[in-house]
């Protein structure tokens, strides 16, 4: 297969995650929106910094930085709401980006097997190889199973 049968042109977001740039496709990318505050409360998904609260919705606060740059964000311009389908329902997410977002056309080329799995592509911009994330891998889905609670009954 040549690299012409490979790519396939898409819009897609970039968004910046500390020093390096990382893309979704457009059609993920609902909105980007201010910071805002984050109502953060008792749960047990870690991957969840809190909620923010957006056109009358409660979107969940995931922090994706750490995991693909090592890196916590400490400086957050914008939050991206991406929408995740799970089964017949639409999910929102706010990702916290630390620079400007910029919608672009590219070519994609699709990811290998020997790339990790929250890479579900490839696309070059001005001279950089960016990664387009797949979100359901860097992401809680809702329909994750969450582990048992602890029991607070002592047996004898």
């Amino acid at each position: 297969m040549s690299w012409m049968e490979q790519s396939d042109t898409r819009s897609c977001v970039l968004l910046r995650l500390g020093e390096r740039r990382f893309a979704l496709t457009a059609d993920e990318v609902a909105e980007l929106a201010a910071p805002s505050r984050i109502f953060r409360f008792a749960h047990r998904t870690p991957e969840i910094e809190g909620v923010i609260l957006r056109r009358g919705r409660v979107v969940p606060v995931c922090d994706i930085a750490e995991h693909l740059t090592g890196k916590r964000l400490t400086q957050r311009r914008f939050y991206l709401i991406a929408a995740r389908r799970h089964e017949k329902s639409l999910d929102w997410i706010a990702l916290p980006v630390s620079g400007d977002c910029e919608l672009i056309q590219a070519d994609l080329t699709p990811a290998g097997r020997t790339d990790a799995p929250h890479v579900s592509g490839w696309l070059s911009h001005n001279g950089e190889v960016i990664e387009l994330l797949n979100l359901e891998t860097l992401t809680p889905s809702a329909s994750q199973p969450q582990p048992p609670a602890p029991s607070s009954e002592v047996s004898a």
